[in-house]
């Protein structure tokens, strides 16, 4: 009798932290998450983030939005903070980081943008893999966009589609 080998699916998820306001970034994201669709099933996670005030403490309200995110994950996640001290990938490079990904058998790869303060020192130290975007600063609403057309970009290049010297 022949075996056949099944292969599942890597799944993708940007965790974000905190509402997106902007219907233009909105629609955007939106269509890249469309196209990256066609590759792999990926989807965008909003959460909200924790309310800030005159007397909130940058600390607790990090440890806050962590406790939130962790609640999103599943036990074996591949879990990828996007982070000022992360890794700096170009674009070939970050598409061979997610062909690794899909190569090691890695069924859900999570990314997370943190809120407005980042990421809490437990929630840096659990997940100690990061990436970079930019070593400028962006708002969360645009790195948003700004990975969703990076992981497009990637698996353009992993299938030789033009997009990625056009």
């Amino acid at each position: 009798m022949l075996k056949l080998c099944t292969f599942a699916i890597m799944k993708i998820k940007l965790l974000c932290v905190g509402k997106n306001s902007a219907n233009e970034w909105l629609d955007s994201i939106e269509h890249y998450a469309k196209r990256i669709n066609l590759y792999a099933p990926f989807e965008v996670d909003i959460i909200s983030d924790s309310k800030t005030g005159k007397k909130s403490i940058p600390n607790q309200i990090k440890k806050a939005e962590g406790q939130k995110l962790l609640q999103k994950l599943k036990k074996g996640d591949v879990v990828i903070l996007l982070d000022e001290k992360g890794k700096a990938y170009n674009s070939l490079s970050f598409s061979k980081e997610i062909q690794k990904y899909q190569n090691s058998g890695t069924q859900r790869l999570i990314f997370i943008i943190g809120g407005a303060f980042g990421f809490s020192e437990e929630l840096s130290a659990q997940f100690p893999n990061k990436i970079r975007l930019s070593d400028m600063t962006f708002s969360h609403q645009m790195i948003r966009l700004f990975f969703c057309e990076q992981l497009y970009r990637a698996f353009t290049i992993l299938h030789n589609h033009p997009y990625h010297n056009s």
